[in-house]
Order: C-alpha cells, then structure tokens, then sequence
C-alpha cells in the first residue's frame, strides 16, 4: 500500500514525478456507461431500466480495482484524495451526496489509509422532476476523479454516460443492475447501540453501552471518523470491557473534538465468522473531568509509557556526550581521571560518584524550575533559561573563564573549589561535582536523538514522572565518566600520562572560547548589537581580573589580599555591569526584520502564513529553531542550507518557513506542544493539500534524509490540480 503524501510520515514512491503526464495519459475517454484505465475498470449503473416523473432513483459508480491498488473513502486517512463525481443531469433533477460503503485499512509503516480495493460500487440517489414528459429520455452524466495508489499514486478522470428511458407514471420500470442491490448491502447502517464519547487531554474513548456485546465482543472493531483530523489514523484502538459497555480507546488527531460536538463516522463490526458489517455512528462528545475540550494531541509521545520515556532520556543523555557542547568537559574529566588513575581505586570511583551527584543535582534543579514555571502557566521547555538574554551572558562569561584556566591564565586554590572547570583538574569531590554541573549547564543548548520524545512527554506528566525522566537523562549524560570510574579495563586501556595531557588540556580550552564566541552571537540576536560590546567588556574584565589574581598568587600577603580583592571587584563589576547592561538592551532592541526571501529560502514563520498556506492547500516545511540551540544550527549547515535540498523545496513548491525560537514566542511554543515537543529542533514537511498530515523528520538531519522525505511527500505537492483539490 502506497498513498498520497501527508503527515506524519507518507511514503509515496517517485513515480509521482510523472504526475502531470498521468493526468493527461488518464482522462478524456470515450463518454460512454463504461471506461477504463491500466489500473480501473469504471462502470455508471442504475437501479432500474427506466425513471417515471418525480421518481428517486440510485445511480452507481462501480470501480473494478487491479489486485494491490486501492482507492480512497470520504476520510482518506493519512494521505490521499477521496473519489468526487460530479452530475450532469437534465434540468429540475437532483443528486444527492455520495453513500460510502464500510471503508478498509492500508497500512504501511507508520502510514494508514481507508478506502476500498478490488470493487467497490459508489451510490448516489438521484430524483427526477415531476414535470419530465413520459416518452423521453433522461441522460445522465457523471465525471470521475479518483486516486489510485500502489507503491505509485495517480489521479485519473473518466466521464461516463448512461440514458435512461422515461415510463408514464405508474408504469413498470424494470430491474436495473444487480451491482446496486450489492452495494446497498455494503453501506453502513444506523447503530442500534447507544453510542457516546469522551474527549481528554491524550485520548478519545468510545462507548458503546450494549449488555451483549459486552459478554462477547466481536473479534474486531475499528472507528473510522468521517472527518479528517479527528482521530489518528494509525494508532490502535483498544477494546476494553467496562461493566456493560465496550469501550475502544482511540487516541485523538490534530483537529480532535471537542466538548458539545458530535462525532460522526462508522463503527467497523467483524464477527467471529469474518463477516464484517458497519454501523452509522453520531456520539455527542463530551469533556471528561480535568481535560481540556479540543486540546492538541500529544502526537509521538501519546502512545509512550513512563519506563519507555525514561530509557529514551537515558539513551539520549548518552548521545548527549558526543555533542560539541559537552564532549570538551568529558574530555577534561577524563584526563584528571587518567591524572589520578594511580590513586586508591575507592577515592576514584568516588570522584565517578561525585561527578555523578553533581550531573544529577543539576538536573533535578532544572526540573524543579520547570515544574514551578509550569505551575505558574508559562509554557516552557528544554533549553528554556537560553531564552534568557542575561543567562545566556552568563554562561558566556562561564565558558570564557574555563577557556582561561585551560590555556592556564590562572588556577583557583582550594579555597575557592567549586568554580567552573578549573576543578575538573583536581582530585577533590568538590571539584567533581562542580564539573558535573559544568557539563549539564552545557548541555542544554544541544538536543540528542531520543529526547524530544522522552522530554515532550514528561512535560505534560505529573511532577515525580517530570523528575524521573529528567534524572534518568541526567544518568545517561554522566554514565560514560562514571563507568571509567567503575570499570578498571577501561581505564587501562587509556594512553599513559605524559606532558602530552597538557597540551590537550591547553587545546580543550578552544572549544571553550568557540562557546563563548556562538554566545555572543545568539545575545546579539536576542539583545541587539549594543550586547555585543556589553559582553566582550565583560570578558576583557574577566581576563584581567584572572590575570591579576594569578600573577599575585606569591606576593606579599598584603599585596596578595589586595591584588585578589580587586580582582573579585572586578569580576562582581563584569557581572553587575553586564547583567543590567544586557536586560536594557534587550528591552529596548527592535523587533527583528522580517526576512525576504529575496536573499534567502525561507520565509520567517508566523501563524498567519502557516494558516494562510494550509487553507490554499500548498506544501510546507518549517523548522523550528534557535540561535543558541547547536544541533539546530548544524542541521541548517549541513541539510538545510544545501544546495540540492533548497533546489528540491522550490522544484517541489515547498514554502520553508522558519520558526525562531531564540526568544519566548508563544505561537512556536503551542505548535511544539502539538507535536509533544518541548523543545527544538522540530521539522515538519506537510504535504499539498488543506487536510494533509505532516512528516515528523528526524532531530539530525543529512542532506539525504530532508532529500527522502521530499520524494516521499511526493512531486505530488507541486501539483496546482491536487493542491486545488
């Protein structure tokens, strides 16, 4: 199975790059009662040989499908086009809408589609008008579009022509096409359960109150919503049985329903015998007690358990470790710990322990901050605090410092233990645990493979599941150091120390200064370019501040105390100075440019213009991003900014719009939410047409991989017949 693009993740072969050929190879055949394509026989049947004056009759479209295709029903599923027929009829006559059989499943990967294969014959009534003289003919023609896909989908047209002769009223008409009794027997009929729905904040529940079907429950129920976005297509729908009910667990879709609506669609029945028969469903929906009505679904992360979630943010605290935000302070850690492996093998697993405490503390920390912020209504995620513009100057500062005692401007004593990563030279405990701290304050500007499942959905879990992702997170980042510390064949199979260490020591302190250097970049996007100057005066005052603490290290006491006590004054200066410096600019910065595409690929990312784009149907992606956020940054490098991707979005007529995060906005923070993301980065291809479901991509992104996605959306987002559609 194949469908039209859409989504969440639509796979639609490249056969769709013949797109508009197949439109004119598959159209203007022959007006006649049938027709035929390479992959459908069409056939327009009546229920009867003849029509009276005023009588209602039904007409029939029959598709007779090849094995392995299929065609779509009302509610296409995660992708593709539902068939349409429009009537020609003579004058005073009337069409009803089309009655839709009980709709099937196709199912590929993560994509589900419903609709019909082998044959499936559409039904519309039709009524004549009274005025119709008796003797005549009544002509009837009905144009087809469908969809048909395999591991291609094409659109294909036919017209086809039925005259019917008209009989005086009263008169025998004849039968008509034995086609039309067997569709009838096909079509849905009303429910005779009473049928009501739950709507809550992660899932959409079904009831069906029956004393029966609650003793013995058929061997299978599906609901397929009639309207698009009300469910999510490829989720299961547990049954469960609650006292003399069925109830089917369905977990809701980007548009779910919401409190006081009715929720229409069919209830698929399959017995025991295999017989499957659908039922009419229209439940009133309601809220249930501590949900809120129509709230968005938690996408990815709703089908997600607690212990799922915490081994995702222990795989991703891991992955955590290669990024280039931290892997420097592992690299640190690591060469105290080679420095040291001589030592008792007690002292060294507890400076891994240290570590450890101080990684996890940390982290707790943060969620704590998370928990009290949420508390308090604000919508926050992952790498919230680099939002921030003084948090962000201080960590500039940080990093700057550490780049400084790495180069060896200066050593704090133990007195001072606890500062940053000169400690992470040291064998005491305090030294450790700082460093932890140092790597997760690191840490948070990046975002590994794993997390943003794992992270979206603690965020909207109770506060001690918040906290235990957040630990088992904080866990994977500082495992790798603690089991170097555990584990005597690793560190055996470490290089011997030597003046060598020195030198990488001396070299980590580049990665330290490159960090402050992006820094001061991501403060000037948030705080103007005044920052600019605010943070490199900051850092000049850091230097000399090292400086003359270092160089007085063996004055005279009095020279001594006096050179450390201007040196603190001058740092607590660099701090106060820069603090309030950074909060005025940034009140008083300008509103960011909007960006023309004149010069650039993308389009900044408002609500208006995602919306605007959505309703005409075009093909969209937008990424969601933040000056301060590293992978994201990579990603633009290396995928987005490449040149075969950017030719692909224009061939495609994908509009890529891109959603800065670098500052609170609560329009990005409600699309996140949508997606159970708490964070960035988050790319999203939706497709063409107005009902698509977007492509969830990966949070690592090569070339190849947006590339794939774009074929598997299909050249079918250029269309202007689909998009129009």
């Amino acid at each position: 199975m194949t469908a039209m693009p859409t989504f969440s993740s639509a796979r639609i072969a490249s056969g769709l790059a013949v797109l508009a050929l197949s439109l004119a190879a598959d159209t203007g055949f022959a007006a006649s009662s049938r027709a035929s394509t390479p992959q459908v026989e069409a056939e327009l049947v009546a229920s009867a040989a003849a029509i009276r004056p005023g009588d209602e009759i039904q007409l029939g479209v029959r598709q007779k499908i090849i094995p392995h295709w299929h065609t779509y029903w009302v509610n296409p599923g995660d992708s593709g086009l539902a068939t349409q027929i429009a009537w020609t009829l003579p004058d005073g006559a009337r069409a009803g809408d089309i009655q839709w059989p009980t709709p099937g499943r196709f199912k590929l990967g993560p994509v589900v589609n419903y609709g019909y294969e082998n044959e499936v014959t559409l039904l519309t009534t039709v009524t004549a008008p009274a005025t119709l003289p008796a003797g005549g003919r009544f002509p009837v023609k009905a144009t087809v579009d469908w969809l048909v896909c395999q591991e291609t989908c094409i659109p294909q047209q036919v017209e086809l022509e039925l005259t019917l002769p008209v009989q005086a009223a009263g008169s025998s008409v004849g039968p008509g096409s034995p086609l039309i009794e067997q569709a009838r027997t096909r079509l849905p009929v009303t429910s005779p359960w009473p049928v009501d729905a739950r709507v809550g904040k992660d899932a959409l529940t079904l009831r069906i109150a029956d004393a029966r079907l609650a003793t013995k429950p058929p061997g299978e129920l599906w609901f397929y919503a009639e309207q698009w976005g009300k469910t999510a297509h490829d989720a299961p729908q547990p049954v469960t049985v609650v006292g003399d009910s069925l109830e089917i667990r369905i977990k809701p879709g980007d548009e779910p329903p919401k409190d006081g609506e009715t929720l229409a669609g069919v209830l698929s029945v399959r017995d025991d015998d295999g017989q499957t028969r659908g039922y009419r469903i229209a439940a009133p929906v309601s809220a249930t007690a501590g949900a809120i009505a129509g709230a968005p679904p938690t996408g990815e992360n709703a089908d997600l358990s607690v212990g799922m979630a915490v081994l995702l943010a222990l795989a991703g605290g891991l992955v955590l470790n290669l990024m280039p935000c931290v892997f420097p302070v592992l690299s640190i850690k690591a060469l105290s710990l080679l420095r040291h492996a001589g030592h008792d093998r007690r002292l060294v697993r507890l400076q891994g322990l240290a570590y450890t405490a101080g990684v996890l503390a940390s982290f707790a920390a943060l969620g704590a901050v998370l928990i009290a912020l949420k508390a308090g209504g604000a919508q926050v995620g992952w790498g919230f605090q680099f939002q921030s513009p003084p948090f962000v100057l201080a960590v500039a500062y940080l990093m700057f410092a550490v780049g400084l005692s790495l180069s060896g401007v200066f050593t704090l004593g133990a007195s001072a233990a606890g500062v940053g990563a000169s400690l992470a030279d040291k064998p005491g405990y305090a030294g450790s645990f700082f460093t932890g701290v140092l790597a997760t304050v690191v840490a948070t500007p990046c975002t590994a493979p794993f997390m943003g499942a794992a992270l979206g959905f603690a965020l909207g879990q109770p506060a001690l599941v918040l906290l235990a992702v957040f630990l088992s997170l904080g866990l994977g980042l500082a495992l790798p150091y603690l089991l170097l510390c555990f584990w005597p064949a690793l560190q055996r199979a470490l290089p011997r120390p030597g003046v060598w260490m020195e030198r990488v020591k001396q070299a980590l302190a580049f990665p330290m200064y490159g960090a402050a250097v992006w820094l001061v970049w991501v403060l000037a996007q948030q705080a103007g370019p005044n920052a600019i100057a605010i943070a490199l005066g900051g850092m000049l005052a850091i230097a000399f501040a090292a400086w003359l603490y270092d160089s007085s290290r063996n004055a005279h006491v009095f020279t001594r105390h006096g050179s450390t006590g201007l040196a603190v004054l001058t740092l607590l200066t660099a701090l106060a100075g820069g603090y309030a410096g950074v909060q005025s600019s940034a009140a008083n910065a300008a509103a960011p440019a909007t960006v023309g595409t004149a010069k650039h690929a993308w389009e900044p990312y408002s609500k208006a213009r995602f919306d605007e784009l959505r309703a005409a149907g075009k093909p969209v992606f937008v990424n969601f991003t933040a000056a301060w956020c590293i992978t994201c940054l990579a990603n633009e490098k290396v995928a987005l900014s490449d040149t075969g991707v950017t030719d692909a979005f224009r061939q495609a007529g994908i509009t890529y719009l891109k959603g800065d995060w670098t500052n609170q906005d609560p329009q990005i923070s409600t699309h996140l939410a949508e997606f159970g993301r708490s964070g960035v980065p988050l790319y999203l291809l939706y497709p063409a047409g107005a009902g698509s479901a977007p492509q969830v991509l990966p949070q690592l992104l090569t070339p190849a991989t947006v590339l794939s996605a774009i074929a598997a959306a299909g050249p079918a987002t250029a269309s202007p017949k689909l998009a129009k559609e």
